[in-house]
């Protein structure tokens, strides 16, 4: 085979520091669009971003070239500062840990339609348990005391 054929899709969830619910709802959109300009600017792919007051969800395409945890770096560290410097809010910080989902071609719409209805999802239900649940669902080991 001459050419490398890809399909690199990933539903990333990542929170604020603390679980702080700090995203207020005047900004939210626009912090969403501005990761999704840091993600298009480093010529990855942002499908969807989406999230609450405390955490942001993403399906985003990677090509073979970009590794996951700088990636992450990256968006964490620009978009901080971006809101430090845009927004005003000094105090403002992610987690240190992600939580990073492989999405088949099938699975895409759904993931999708998931993470544009966040705001629906936390009226009955808290990150922590979403967070669980999802960590659950795609099989990964975890103790919940550190999560």
């Amino acid at each position: 085979m001459s050419s490398t054929h890809l399909s690199l899709h990933y539903h990333i969830v990542f929170g604020t520091k603390n679980h702080e619910p700090i995203i207020q709802a005047a900004w939210r959109g626009k912090l969403h669009a501005y990761l999704g300009g840091i993600i298009r600017t480093a010529d990855r792919i942002a499908e969807s971003i989406g999230g609450a007051s405390d955490h942001v969800h993403l399906l985003i395409g990677l090509r073979a070239t970009h590794r996951l945890a700088d990636v992450l770096r990256e968006l964490k560290a620009v978009s901080s500062g971006w809101v430090h410097n845009e927004i005003g809010v000094r105090g403002f910080a992610w987690q240190e840990g992600y939580g990073a989902f492989t999405v088949s071609l099938s699975q895409r719409g759904a993931v999708r339609r998931y993470i544009e209805r966040q705001e629906e999802h936390h009226r009955t239900r808290t990150f922590r348990e979403e967070y669980l649940d999802l960590l659950r669902r795609s099989g990964v080991e975890f103790d919940e005391r550190y999560v």
